[in-house]
This record gives C-alpha cells, structure tokens and sequence, in this order.
C-alpha cells in the first residue's frame, strides 16, 4: 500500500500596525530589502472580569520592488495587512553569540487605514509591483468609506 504524504502549508495573513517606520537597506548585489514589525493586539477579560489589552510583535520582511514601495507607503502607526509565509532566519552578533527569529516574508501588503487603501505585491517575477491588488484580484475596499463598519 502506498504512503499517505502531506503537503505542506506555510501561508499566514496578519494585520496589525506598524511599530516604527520600516528600514531600507540594499544587500551586497543591490537588491533592497525592508523590514519592520508590526503590533497584532488581542483584547481578552481576565479571571477576575477586567479587560486587558495583550500585544504580539511579529517581524516583517519584504524584498525588491515590494521592499521600496514599503519604505515610500509605509509608517508607525499605520494599519496594514500583510501576506505571506513563516520563515526562519539564524545569525551571529557581533560577540559571537548565535541568534533566531521566525518573521513573515511578505508576498502582499494591504493597507487598512481610512486614506489610501492601496495593496502592494511582490507579482510575479520580472513584473514591477504597484500599489494595486495582485494576482488580477478585486480591491478588498473597493465600497466607500460609508459602507466600511469601522
């Protein structure tokens, strides 16, 4: 009998706000890279009925194109969704000491504040990325700001 296999699945959509404006820098060949993080909050009621607010800081990174358009749409405080996947980065620090994180490699970027909703996606390889929805996709805002619950 054949074995079953899984696929994998590394997909994950977040929102939340940005923390700090996001930083640009270019690696050694030129390409640019952008991260930042944002704030993902959760409102719950404790044991005792008191409502308490619990923030999660999750890092962001983008490449290319997408990266620029993140650095010249982008700042504290603004609300943003973002696509992509989980991946593991690993380094050392300067004393030697060897450091983790897991961060979103970002493929989409959706902005949710009230001015200028535009989404910004990595695209396909070899095409430029603008502010509009990728993949031939409606505008997920596209009704007026009247018919938005919130």
């Amino acid at each position: 009998m054949s074995e079953l296999r899984l696929a994998d699945l590394n997909r994950v959509f977040m929102v939340g706000r940005l923390t700090k404006d996001p930083e640009l820098r270019q690696t050694t060949n030129g390409t640019s890279v952008a991260n930042f993080t944002i704030a993902l909050n959760r409102r719950y009621k404790s044991a005792t009925g008191e409502w308490k607010d619990e923030a999660t800081y999750v890092g962001v990174v983008a490449w290319q194109k997408l990266a620029e358009l993140c650095k010249q749409y982008l700042a504290k405080g603004r609300a943003v969704l973002v696509e992509g996947k989980l991946q593991n980065r690993n380094w050392e620090t300067e004393d030697g000491q060897k450091r983790s994180t897991i961060e979103i490699r970002a493929d989409r970027i959706e902005f949710l504040d009230r001015e200028g909703r535009p989404s910004i996606g990595a695209g396909t390889p070899g095409q430029e990325s603008s502010p509009e929805p990728v993949h031939g996709e409606e505008p997920a805002f596209s009704k007026s700001d009247d018919d938005l619950p919130f």
